[in-house]
This record gives structure tokens, sequence and C-alpha cells, in this order.
């Protein structure tokens, strides 16, 4: 009697409408509640997917602090160099305080992944990170910030993007954008440095 009152057609209708019901109503409970959720809660989540990093800190132009979790890293963004802004031995150089503001800018407080270049070490000799930065919609600060001409391409070390790094700066240069239009450029050696306003 029990197995026939289970498979009659009344009674397998209401259990499907009781199915839908519940499911529906899971979904509307799971809005409101992201909806309403803690920012906290909803930056832990963004947190725990894997690849992103937190950024706390931009130190300057090209380095930044990073967290994951517990996990904290200083990087310093590969291929490119800014005016300095925080070395003990020279002044701030010009266009050094924009750079780091620019990125801060785009960086500070947002989520981002890092990607090293198979060409280079994990590591420079202060012990940071070297890494590519990428926004999660896929802009590649590095190249952003030599594009826009807040940094020069830092052709020190061999990198797979080092040919995209000097078209970048090329371009920079001859559109007078950034430092290339406020800045002196010294260019004695393979670092160039910014030396003084125009």
């Amino acid at each position: 009697m029990e197995t026939e009152l289970k498979s009659h057609p009344r009674v397998r209708r209401h259990r499907r409408r009781l199915t839908v019901a519940s499911l529906v109503t899971l979904i509307f409970a799971l809005i409101g509640f992201f909806q309403v959720a803690p920012s906290s809660f909803k930056q832990t989540v963004l947190a725990t997917q894997p690849g992103l990093w937190h950024v706390a800190k931009v130190v300057d132009g090209d380095t930044i602090n990073v967290t994951m979790g517990t996990g904290k890293e200083t990087v310093r963004l590969l291929g490119i160099d800014t005016p300095e802004t925080h070395d003990p031995r020279k002044p701030v150089q010009c266009f050094g305080q924009r750079a780091s503001d620019y990125t801060k800018s785009l960086l500070e407080g947002k989520d981002v992944r890092l990607e090293p270049d198979p060409t280079d070490s994990d590591r420079d000799k202060y012990h940071r990170l070297l890494r590519y930065v990428y926004l999660p919609d896929g802009t590649l600060i590095n190249a952003k910030l030599v594009s826009e001409g807040y940094a020069f391409a830092y052709v020190i070390f061999p990198l797979t993007k080092l040919d995209e790094f000097r078209a970048l700066e090329t371009d920079a240069r001859q559109h007078n954008r950034g430092l290339w239009a406020g800045c002196n450029v010294n260019e004695s050696t393979d670092i160039k440095q910014t030396a003084g306003n125009k």
C-alpha cells in the first residue's frame, strides 16, 4: 500500500513541486546572503580563489606588498624600472612620485595574479618575488606602466616579454607620454634614469 502511494502520480507531482520550491528558496536565500554579506566575508571568498593575491600596499612605482591568507610577499614588477622615491642614496627622481601614485591608483586594495618569467630567477638579491602582475581582467600592469610613460623597460636581464616592453617604451617616447614629456633622461648606461625636469 505504501509503495502504491509513493508511485501514485499525484504524490510524485507533489514531491516535484516541493523539490523545485526548495531549490528556488535556497537560490534566493544564497543571493540575499551574498548581497548583505559583510565585505570581509566577500574578501575572504575572493582571496581563496587560486592564484589571486591581495595588494596590501604599493611601496613605489615598481614594488608592491601582497598577501594571500597568512602569506605575505614583497613583489618587484618584472621587466620595468620606475624612477626612485625611496633610495636613501638618491633624491626622489623626476616622475618618481607620480609613478608611485599611478601604480597605487591601479593596484592598491586590488586582487592580482602573479606570474614568474621562465627565463628569470624567482627572487632578486633583496629576496623580493620577481613577477608579472595581472589584474583579474587580464591587464598586465608591468606593460601598462611602460606604455603610459611611468616606467622604463628594464633591459639588464633577458625576459620573454623584453621585446614587448622595449616596443612599448619606444612608443611612449615617440608620443611624449609621462616621464618622456616631463623629465630629462640619462641614457649613459643600460639602466635609464630620469635626471630632473625638462
